[in-house]
C-alpha cells in the first residue's frame, strides 16, 4: 500500500451496520504507520462545496481510480485505520490529486480556508 491508493475497508453506516467501501489512502502517520484515510461516495449531493471534490469520469485520474461511478472524495470524513483493516487495493489516484487533497485539508485545519 503506499498513499494515493485507493483501498476498500469495512467502514460503519448510518444504520450501525459496516459495509466495504472505498477510501483514499491520504497519509501514513507516526508512530505506527497507520493511515489517514478519507471516505469515498458516490453521494456527490452531499458534496461541501469548496471542501470535498468529486471525480467523475472525464477526470483524468477517474480510469485509474478503479471507481465504477462518479464519486465524492470527503475530507469531512477521516479516519485513522491500521494497515490489517483493509480488505484490498482497488487502484490510485495520481499523486498531484492526492497533494491537493492534502492542501485542502490543511488549509481548513489551519484555519485559512474558514
Amino acid at each position: 500500500m503506499i498513499e494515493g491508493d485507493v483501498a476498500l475497508t469495512s467502514l460503519p453506516q448510518a444504520d450501525g451496520l459496516s459495509k466495504p467501501r472505498p477510501v483514499i489512502l491520504l497519509l501514513r502517520m507516526p508512530p505506527y504507520g497507520d493511515w489517514l484515510i478519507c471516505g469515498v461516495s458516490t453521494q456527490i449531493h452531499q458534496r461541501v462545496v469548496g471542501f470535498d471534490e468529486t471525480i467523475e469520469p472525464l477526470h483524468h485520474d477517474f480510469a485509474h481510480s478503479g471507481l465504477k461511478a462518479a464519486s465524492l472524495i470527503r475530507l469531512g470524513f477521516l479516519a485513522v485505520l491500521p494497515s490489517n483493516q483493509f480488505l484490498g487495493i482497488i487502484s490510485s489516484i495520481s499523486r498531484e490529486h492526492r497533494m491537493r487533497l492534502l492542501q485542502r485539508l490543511s488549509a481548513f485545519l489551519t484555519n485559512e480556508a474558514r
